[in-house]
């Protein structure tokens, strides 16, 4: 593990492979990664330097961004994306017609997504499905929304969810979750389990009233892994790609085991 010298925070050395072929690589992205440079954060580790790196000909696949002011930024073989703080199974194109052939697959809601996460309090419904509209915070422009009062367009969001385990750290009550998107909006997990009063444990964006008061699980990261991620691929096969879960992630689940 290294040290974010702009935060402090324990980030992983690099990606671990997970399956690759001509077209494609799907990688077990480290907590505290950006997926590709998003114009603010100027010592944080990039996915995309690490595959350009590696594979030089995904130098230039896909579609360029860019940032608030107009700069250019390098999203080189970037399909999806996961936040900096989530970590998790990510699949890069090393070619543009791989990137186009899986762009399509995201745009057709064709990937199948699962998450595990850790929130706080009790779920006390062994399963469900959260359905409720995203637009932007009124009160910052950083955060979404699926509350009353979220301004701009409300884009339709959907996810599923299942009780993985429930108890109490510390008299503390918490929940494991696994969480299955149906939709992709930025931050959608975050979002709806904020709205539903169950913020994801240690996310600094949408549990702040939660984490200053909490023990948080004795976690020091955000509680959130993209678990498993299946689609299909420019060869003809559907491949499922798994992201074992963090250690710490174990050893959370084990404190509040019943």
């Amino acid at each position: 593990m290294n040290m974010n010298p702009e935060t402090g925070e324990k980030v992983s050395n690099e990606p671990a492979v997970l399956f690759e072929n001509d077209d494609v690589v799907f990688i077990n992205k480290p907590y505290g990664w950006l997926t590709h440079a998003d114009g603010h954060n100027q010592t944080a580790p990039v996915v995309v330097d690490w595959l350009c790196a590696k594979y030089p000909e995904a130098k230039g696949v896909g579609e360029p961004g860019y940032a608030k002011d107009g700069s250019e930024l390098d999203r080189s073989g970037i399909v999806h994306r996961l936040d900096r703080e989530t970590s998790g199974v990510l699949v890069l194109a090393k070619n543009q017609p791989a990137y186009e052939f899986l762009k399509e697959q995201f745009k057709e809601r064709l990937v199948r997504k699962e998450y595990r996460a850790f929130v706080y309090g009790r779920m006390n419904d062994r399963w469900g499905t959260i359905n409720r509209p995203i637009g932007r915070s009124a009160k910052d422009s950083r955060r979404r929304s699926a509350e009353r009062g979220a301004k701009g367009v409300r884009r339709e969001a959907i996810t599923d969810f299942e009780r993985v385990g429930m108890g109490e750290y510390d008299g503390e009550p918490f929940s494991y979750v696994r969480l299955i998107p149906k939709t992709g909006r930025t931050h959608q997990l975050r979002v709806h389990l904020r709205a539903i009063d169950r913020p994801i444990v240690g996310d600094g964006l949408y549990a702040e009233h939660k984490i200053q008061k909490s023990n948080n699980l004795s976690l020091d990261r955000l509680a959130l892994h993209a678990y498993i991620l299946e689609l299909a691929l420019p060869s003809g096969e559907t491949h499922r790609a798994m992201a074992p879960v963090p250690q710490e992630f174990e050893i959370a689940a084990e404190r509040i085991a019943e």
